[in-house]
């Protein structure tokens, strides 16, 4: 049992330096556009039992003039669907991303085909809780079978369990929301607002 445990706990201590490795070959203008968030496992308290009444959320993400990674997104929050938008800031070296003062202590993609679909790994710390986060990022509101084995691996090797993983609903109407809050900023530029993290 305790080689069980000592070989877990390498395996998520050596996954963040395997990740950056591979990140160092990420262009993010690869990242850039609509996404739908299909899949999602993690940490966050209360997940399990609010998973099944989750829908696909949308993200729209943008690169700043300073190269900071603008993140606009529409998410379930209790039962309901807030539009956020947080900037990130490039952490060297590798393609790593994060705003402490957000909560968000790291932004990284694992895996991805640079054409539809992008795994994703968020650490967050968020009103005193700190957890993960792990999500498919689609082009299209179906995912492709590479897109869910990527996911399906990359959740189960950082440790996440079946009841911390799922499936969002095919109700497009939060990602919608993200787009369209996006479309119009485009014509009516804003301040980047404080607000809860991804």
């Amino acid at each position: 049992m305790l080689a069980v445990l000592l070989t877990a706990l390498l395996a998520l201590v050596s996954a963040p330096r395997t990740q950056a490795v591979w990140l160092g070959r990420l262009d993010p203008q690869q990242l850039l556009g609509p996404w739908y968030v299909l899949a999602v496992a993690s940490g966050e308290k209360g997940f399990a039992l609010d998973k099944a009444t989750k829908n696909i959320e949308g993200v729209v993400v943008t690169l700043t003039s300073e190269n900071h990674l603008r993140m606009l997104s529409s998410r379930h929050r209790l039962e309901s669907c807030d539009v956020n938008v947080v900037e990130l800031r490039r952490r060297k070296p590798g393609w790593a991303f994060e705003n402490p003062s957000l909560g968000v202590l790291d932004y990284r993609v694992l895996g991805t085909n640079f054409r539809d679909y992008a795994v994703v790994f968020t650490q967050l710390e968020f009103k005193g809780e700190a957890f993960s986060t792990v999500e498919l990022y689609s082009r299209t509101d179906l995912a492709s079978p590479e897109a869910m084995h990527r996911f399906a691996r990359w959740s189960k090797g950082l440790g996440f369990l079946s009841q911390q993983r799922a499936m969002l609903q095919q109700d497009l109407t939060c990602a919608h929301k993200a787009f369209r809050v996006s479309r119009l900023s485009e014509h009516h530029p804003r301040p980047t607002a404080r607000a809860s993290p991804l």
